[in-house]
């Protein structure tokens, strides 16, 4: 939801936009999921608590980033020149709880398309969904190309690898709160290594 809120932000967005945007990143991938499975009511339908979450956090959010704006308006981490000079730490800081957000993600999407009898591969491909979508609706509403798909650093990669790890615990017979840490633990520890390494992919010449 914060990466939505600051995608948001940086396209000056109104407060109806911010929150909107925030709730496609926060809530997109699951609601895919959910469209594409069959599965009724939608999560946040069922659990509506988290809409207020969200508003909650948009708001609060907002106050605090009228005062201090620690956005990136940078090209390759570099900082752009005064007065449009933005710190990065704001957006680095929020990529280790993201990563963490991943692999939670992940697991969960693919636990749950698993639940509902669906073959390996396609309750993988739902746990990345889950995780990946949300931020890829965000960055297509803010007229960008989703970041997942040109950074090159590994996201969507992660996601699969944690999935098929959640679908190898399971069928070992694991329990449940094991499947999850199993396949949340390796998506997030991929991708925090990838972070903290700065490794990339292979991109065009």
């Amino acid at each position: 939801a914060l990466s939505g809120l600051l995608a948001g932000a940086r396209k000056k967005l109104d407060a109806v936009g911010l929150i909107v945007v925030a709730g496609l990143a926060a809530f997109g991938g699951g609601t895919l999921r959910d469209v594409l499975l069959d599965r009724r009511p939608f999560f946040w339908v069922e659990h509506a608590n988290w809409l207020w979450a969200l508003v909650l956090l948009c708001l609060g959010a907002m106050l605090f980033l009228r005062k201090r704006h620690l956005g990136v308006d940078a090209a390759e981490g570099q900082a752009a020149p005064q007065p449009r000079r933005l710190l990065v730490v704001t957006e680095r800081a929020m990529q280790w709880p993201d990563a963490l957000g991943l692999g939670l993600f992940t697991a969960t999407g693919t636990q749950l398309a698993l639940a509902m009898g669906q073959p390996a591969i396609v309750a993988v491909v739902m746990g990345v969904i889950t995780a990946v979508c949300g931020g890829v609706l965000r960055d297509i509403v803010c007229n960008d190309i989703p970041s997942a798909f040109h950074d090159h650093r590994p996201y969507a990669v992660c996601a699969f690898l944690g999935g098929w790890a959640v679908v190898g615990a399971q069928a070992l017979g694991w329990p449940e709160g094991a499947v999850l840490l199993m396949g949340a633990g390796l998506a997030s520890g991929l991708r925090l290594l990838a972070l903290a390494t700065d490794f990339r992919l292979p991109s065009w010449e």
